[in-house]
């Protein structure tokens, strides 16, 4: 038997890069966090504590603000693969890069009816997001694109059921016709190429996740996910799949009775934990799957 070193990776995580473009009165404001991470022949650097072809994860941080003002941030997308084609490209000993992006959102501050041209108020909790990388170099390099939002806090307080579930000698949750579907919904989609408009794309798929959510009457969330998805693959075919995270956060009628009240689905105990939950996955059967693409920085060694 042999001891040897499997797949390794190293970044500089938890970025935060704040860029107010000045070119106009108008100021306009970007709010980043980055992480990168690097793949390549580093092999002795674990074996041998020889880093003489670690680029510091300091140079990192210090080339993600760098080209914060180099190249700007506009779609957080392009950002990072400027960044990914840097490190694969210029940086000999890395092979593959990975950088993973959150965006969060401002919006202008309204003085006596107009916004103004320099304050901002951060606008609710919802994350943008996307995954970039590049794999290596010359006519053999290969790029993936996922963007995604995360945080997403909806809620509906009819349309939703739960009803004829498997039960068994544990099982004391009574059946629904009309409940509260509440959830903090993560989604994450891959793009088949990269000449996308970023930002249109984007905005065009959190308008289907919110319209799917609110129409679909749903008879489980799981077919909520997977409408959800649909709609988002039969709308945009430059996507080739969309994952979708939802924790379902229940709601459960308040009983009033010892009050003498009765409670029409009308007052609710929202629980934090725990919580059910669901994870879909929706794609095209005839696009090539893409593992590498969803190969993350925290927690892919698990």
């Amino acid at each position: 038997m042999s001891i040897v070193l499997g797949d390794n990776q190293y970044g500089k995580a938890e970025n935060r890069v704040v860029r107010i473009n000045r070119d106009s009165d108008r100021h306009t404001i970007k709010d980043v966090r980055v992480g990168s991470s690097l793949r390549g022949d580093f092999a002795l650097a674990h074996t041998a504590g020889d880093q003489r072809r670690v680029l510091p994860t300091d140079t990192q941080k210090q080339t993600i603000y760098a080209y914060a003002k180099e190249f700007g941030i506009d779609a957080i997308e392009d950002y990072g693969l400027a960044l990914a084609r840097h490190f694969v490209d210029d940086v000999e000993p890395v092979d593959s890069a990975r950088l993973e992006i959150d965006e969060y959102a401002w919006e202008r501050a309204v003085v006596d009816g107009t916004e103004h041209d320099h304050t901002w108020v951060r606008s609710g909790a919802e994350i943008r997001t996307a995954d970039i990388t590049v794999d290596g170099v010359g006519e053999d390099q290969r790029t993936w694109v996922l963007s995604g939002l995360k945080d997403l806090v909806v809620l509906k307080s009819t349309g939703s059921e739960f009803k004829d579930f498997l039960v068994d000698e544990y099982t004391v949750l009574e059946p629904t016709s009309d409940r509260v579907m509440a959830t903090s919904l993560q989604a994450k989609w891959r793009y088949i190429g990269i000449d996308i408009d970023w930002n249109a794309v984007y905005s065009g798929v959190r308008s289907i996740v919110v319209a799917e959510f609110a129409q679909v009457h749903s008879l489980a969330l799981q077919q909520t996910l997977y409408e959800i998805g649909k709609a988002v693959l039969e709308a945009y075919p430059e996507i080739a799949e969309i994952r979708l995270s939802a924790p379902n956060k229940h709601h459960f009628v308040y009983d009033l009775s010892p009050f003498g009240l009765e409670n029409n689905n009308e007052v609710f105990h929202a629980d934090d934990r725990p919580y059910g939950l669901i994870q879909a996955t929706v794609l095209r059967d005839d696009v090539p799957a893409a593992p590498a693409a969803w190969i993350g920085q925290l927690g892919w060694l698990t």
